[in-house]
């Protein structure tokens, strides 16, 4: 599958760059098929490759591609990681603290916010689940706003909610894990009204025969019940806070990945763009990974895993 992926990802490289392929060529004095920019502007980027098969070899080493060839991004990666700070290239900061221009550098600022938000957002979630399973009231009134909230575009909401922090005087990981929250809180929501309402009709009667109490039938039944729900929903969240802590980050542009992105967006440096989405894919992988783990270890704890 990765073989594939990578196949298909060098062939695309060609009709994505072939534009700028045949105006370095034009400029070098090649022939080129049409010979003006003018001409090749409105033709099929298919078009242009069979016509001009032999001048492609620049598609995988163009200095600003549309699309960087698997090998680009990988140099990339490796010289806003290794490079940056083992080998202290290319501005390393001699005090001992991360390059501001390494991947780590940001990848650590990401994950502040994504932390921070995703425990927000568990935390809003588990309480608002446990309202609303014991009252009917949350349940017509708190559900339907909760599923309208997340029809919001995180885009278009996430400036709002930096510009009004901002306006009293709080900025920095306080907005960014707010919106981290917001993304994160809506799947722990769902899973936990679900685990919580998973006990059968015979569970609660048996409770009630016992003369528990809402407290204990929460304690002693429905949280344990809710525990493979609320970790299923938590890997949900987890990658969901980490895209909320990169789109928070665009328009503040202090640092972390979704800053890395725009700058190199910004200057047309796409290798730089591709090297933070996947730190960033490589990042939720690994925290739904770390997710899956706890999972594991609290399953086994309780019994229902050898």
């Amino acid at each position: 599958m990765v073989l594939a992926v990578l196949a298909i990802w060098y062939l695309a490289v060609v009709p994505m760059n072939v534009q700028d392929v045949l105006t370095r060529a034009e400029r070098a004095g090649e022939s080129v098929s049409p010979p003006t920019a003018v001409e090749r502007r409105d033709m099929g980027a298919w078009t242009l490759v069979m016509r001009n098969p032999g001048l492609l070899g620049e598609s995988w080493s163009l200095d600003r591609p549309r699309l960087p060839a698997p090998h680009q991004v990988a140099g990339e990666l490796y010289r806003s990681t290794i490079d940056e700070e083992i080998n202290g290239r290319r501005g390393f900061v001699r005090s001992g603290s991360l390059s501001n221009r390494s991947l780590v550098y940001h990848g650590g600022i990401t994950l502040g916010a994504t932390f921070l938000g995703f425990v927000i957002g568990t935390a809003l979630g588990i309480a608002l689940a446990v309202g609303i399973v014991h009252s009917r009231v949350m349940d017509m009134s708190i559900m339907p706003w909760a599923i309208v909230s997340q029809t919001i575009p995180i885009v278009a909401l996430a400036p709002m909610i930096i510009v009004v922090l901002y306006s009293i005087g709080i900025q920095g990981l306080i907005p960014k894990a707010v919106i981290s929250a917001y993304l994160s809180f809506f799947p722990v929501v769902v899973g936990m009204v679900k685990g919580l309402r998973s006990p059968d009709a015979m569970q609660l009667d048996l409770m009630r025969t016992y003369n528990a109490s809402d407290m204990t039938v929460l304690t002693k039944l429905r949280l344990p019940a809710s525990v493979p729900y609320l970790f299923a929903s938590l890997k949900i969240a987890i990658a969901a806070s980490l895209v909320g802590a990169i789109v928070g980050e665009l328009p503040v542009q202090k640092g972390g990945l979704g800053a890395r992105m725009l700058a190199g967006s910004y200057y047309g440096q796409t290798s730089q763009v591709w090297a933070a989405l996947i730190m960033a894919a490589a990042l939720a992988a690994l925290l739904v990974w770390l997710t899956g783990w706890l999972e594991r270890r609290t399953l086994r704890a309780m019994g229902g895993q050898p």
